[in-house]
């Protein structure tokens, strides 16, 4: 075997509390290691990417081990508001011009194709995660204005994605809503991320994967056919492993160009007092920092945004009632006469990529090691994404699109 590598460091993900913590979720049982084993595949995370990655990976192997040091959907899924929308953060004119019209039309596709794969999954597995259909509203603010919406609307239908401009006049005239311009576009969802984490994992369960937590991993090594985790004494041996570790990053991965910095979210009482249309619309703005809007399945508004380009976990503690407060602001003046009081107020650690996109794909120097990044704003659709590609890479067999969001070199 080859020498150990450190692997990922243990942060304060969040804090405060998230709407989510008063969420009755059913508990999800899990097991402590108290043996050496042997697997097909060893997912290193039990977030919304590993959970996304067991149900997968479960339909593929008989013997598949997940193992967290936090218990499941604990760590920045519990931070989550799950937005389940295909809209990459990078607007597709601004994308194309980084990596070409091409490709940037193709991972927007992707980003669909990923949504919609999850809404079907939702439905079929019938997993209760407060899922729900939206639209979505994407509104022109200090970083691309009413031309550049139109123009970015043109760019998208293009791409063979469908979606509406809307003019200023019409933006007010529908929502009341006092910007020069919005894109409208539909197929998107919300949910509740640590219940739609907990069910992915109950059905890779059920076809025989294996959940271990708490369950520290402190090293990876290379084996004779796969790889050898160290897990407190104990060592799990697998073909291969997949390292969903969210923001605590993987060690030794070459530079990225990704930044872990912090965002802030707020929730009002259940039935509070909002525009109807809000409950089939996710708002968002083209805005650094931006806001979004969305509800809950209990009539709930839920607001966030505010990022700082900071992962301080000491920061986004003590700024939590300022930041509620600005949230507030923003969202009154987004719709004049609406005055939310928050009930609850909570902040974690946020990843963005240069270009938007996530990484998903094999490490380099790390042989039988493959990792998912999936930063960026619709994280839980990239989640998705990475389980629709992981199968074929682990397998040789890259599937189509797999190299747009594979590590750069």
């Amino acid at each position: 075997m080859t020498a150990t590598i450190a692997l990922t460091p243990e942060k304060r993900l969040r804090t405060g509390r998230s709407v989510w913590s008063d969420t009755p979720h059913p508990q999800l049982k899990t097991h402590a290691l108290r043996r050496p084993l042997q697997c097909d595949v060893a997912i290193v995370g039990a977030g919304i990417s590993g959970a996304f990655m067991a149900e997968a990976l479960s339909r593929h192997y008989g013997r598949v081990v997940v193992l967290d040091r936090r218990a499941p959907a604990m760590g920045s899924t519990h931070a989550s508001t799950a937005m389940l929308q295909y809209e990459i953060d990078t607007p597709l004119t601004e994308l194309s011009d980084m990596i070409g019209h091409p490709k940037a039309a193709r991972a927007w596709r992707r980003s669909f194709a990923a949504t919609q794969g999850l809404i079907r999954l939702v439905r079929d597995e019938k997993i209760p995660c407060g899922f729900e259909d939206r639209s979505a509203l994407y509104l022109a603010g200090d970083e691309m204005g009413g031309r550049g919406m139109e123009k970015e609307a043109r760019a998208r239908r293009r791409a063979g994605l469908d979606c509406e401009f809307l003019s200023g006049r019409e933006l007010k005239a529908r929502y009341g809503i006092a910007r020069t311009g919005a894109i409208f576009s539909d197929r998107v969802a919300v949910a509740d991320p640590v219940a739609l984490a907990r069910g992915l994992l109950r059905r890779a369960r059920a076809r025989g994967a294996k959940i271990f937590a708490p369950c520290e991993v402190h090293d990876v090594m290379g084996a004779a056919r796969g790889v050898m985790l160290d897990a407190g004494g104990w060592f799990v041996e697998a073909k291969a492993a997949v390292f969903c570790t969210g923001y605590e990053v993987l060690k030794g991965l070459p530079d990225q160009h990704t930044e872990i910095t912090s965002s802030w979210a707020a929730a009002t009482a259940p039935h509070a007092d909002y525009p109807a249309w809000l409950d089939q619309t996710l708002v968002w703005e083209a805005a650094s920092p931006y806001l979004y809007l969305r509800t809950g399945a209990q009539g709930q508004l839920i607001v966030g945004g505010e990022d700082a380009d900071l992962d301080s976990p000491s920061y986004r503690a003590g700024t939590l009632g300022l930041k509620a407060k600005k949230l507030a602001q923003k969202t009154s003046r987004l719709l004049p006469g609406l005055k939310p009081k928050w009930t609850h107020v909570w902040a974690g650690a946020f990843g963005e990529s240069s270009d938007g996109l996530p990484i998903i794909g094999a490490v380099p120097g790390m042989p039988h090691c493959f990792a998912v990044m999936g930063f960026g704003g619709n994280g839980t659709v990239y989640s998705m994404l990475a389980a629709q590609l992981m199968p074929g890479l682990l397998k040789g067999r890259p599937a189509k699109d797999a190299e747009l969001f594979a590590f750069r070199t």
